[in-house]
């Protein structure tokens, strides 16, 4: 199933600008990759908030590996 959005010119070289450099074969490729690639960005913003500040847990820290 497809729809139609309807974009600006300006908008339209835009996305056809990014297809030439990505390599996309079609516009919604160029959208969806950006879509992931702006994604990723919020999910390590947002989930990466302690990144290199804590150390990895390891098998000591578990509470029952001391009994």
């Amino acid at each position: 199933m497809s729809t139609t959005i309807k974009v600006s010119k300006n908008t339209l070289r835009k996305l056809e600008k990014f297809k030439v450099k990505m390599g996309a074969k079609t516009l919604e490729e160029v959208i969806l990759r950006l879509i992931d690639e702006k994604r990723r960005e919020l999910v390590e913003r947002f989930f990466g908030v302690d990144k290199g500040k804590i150390s990895r847990f390891s098998e000591e820290d578990r509470l029952d590996s001391h009994i």
